[in-house]
């Protein structure tokens, strides 16, 4: 079994490799939801270690709220660049400022 410190830098580490790639790559926009999924997922791997580690099962519940509204935001972000890129040609986030009405 592992220790908590060793799961918890785990997820740190993880997180901070996503805010890295929020900031660093402004120009892609499927890069940008991935990165975004990954805070996600380090944010869960966060809630099952320390619900595994008080032996209470609310964490590991709340994780499955929290892939579901995911999946969701990944279908729907994913939809949003299927139209962007057959409307624009370019998935862009430059891009994204000709949309405004």
């Amino acid at each position: 079994m592992l220790p908590l410190s060793h799961v918890l830098i785990l997820g740190s580490i993880l997180f901070a490799i996503s805010v890295v790639g929020i900031f660093l790559n402004r120009k892609n926009l499927i890069v940008l939801l991935m990165a975004i999924e990954l805070m996600l997922l380090a944010v869960n791997m966060n809630f099952i270690a320390f619900s595994s580690y008080y032996q209470d099962l609310d964490g590991q519940i709340f994780v499955f709220f929290i892939l579901t509204v995911a999946a969701a935001e990944s279908a729907i972000g994913l939809a949003i660049l299927v139209v962007l890129f057959r409307n624009m040609r370019s998935i862009h986030v430059d891009d994204l400022d000709s949309l405004k009405g």
